[in-house]
């Protein structure tokens, strides 16, 4: 008899344990950082270009092109001439450059990677590292294991204020509501200096003094 019930406050031991591990573990994938927001790619110590990575729900993110910079005497406003689908001719601020990618706890894969220099589109993985600060893009044709990596480094919040006001409008729209004058978080207008009062007019014909 208490061989069975040693085993049985075991067995029910077990169980919370196994039960805290299942229900802990949904909690520490949402404590991991994500990709959402912010990125700069260097080339040589110097920013080649700013990428907005967009949770798009689901667990799929989407990169697009936020900032750029042209080397000098290169143009300002590149297209994607030699894309061949719906980005074909897009300017090259504001396109789409990495899609479907599928979130897997620190990692996104099954997405891909726009080349517009050229229009190629290669294989693309996505890794963020645990302290969230650096994404690591592994672009590659048939397998991953002959792919190349890319680190770029995430950028603060503040940065959005360094973006074309036309694509914090079309990509973050509620930050560009706040940062609109008049809305919430802005400072409020100085109130005006109220106008002099005018002397008061004098009369004519003042009324005699009443006599005593």
């Amino acid at each position: 008899m208490k061989i069975h019930r040693s085993l049985s406050t075991f067995a029910a031991i077990a169980a919370l344990a196994g039960l805290a591990l299942f229900t802990s573990a949904p909690l520490k994938a949402a404590e991991q950082p994500s990709a959402a927001g912010m990125w700069q790619r260097s080339e040589d110590g110097k920013p080649v270009l700013w990428l907005l990575m967009l949770d798009r729900g689901g667990g799929m993110y989407e990169g697009v092109v936020a900032k750029t910079f042209p080397k000098p005497g290169a143009p300002g406003n590149a297209i994607c001439s030699e894309c061949e689908d719906d980005r074909k001719n897009q300017p090259v601020l504001g396109i789409s450059l990495i899609r479907d990618m599928k979130r897997n706890g620190l990692k996104y894969e099954g997405g891909n990677i726009l080349d517009p220099r050229n229009g190629d589109i290669w294989k693309a993985m996505l890794t963020v590292s645990p302290d969230g600060q650096a994404l690591t893009l592994r672009g590659y044709v048939l397998t991953p294991a002959l792919g190349q990596d890319e680190t770029w480094q995430r950028l603060p919040d503040t940065a959005i204020a360094q973006l074309d006001p036309a694509i914090v409008q079309k990509f973050l729209p509620s930050q560009a509501a706040a940062m609109k004058p008049g809305t919430a978080g802005a400072a409020p207008p100085k109130p005006k200096a109220p106008a002099p009062m005018a002397p008061a007019p004098k009369m004519a014909n003042p009324a005699p003094a009443p006599a005593k």
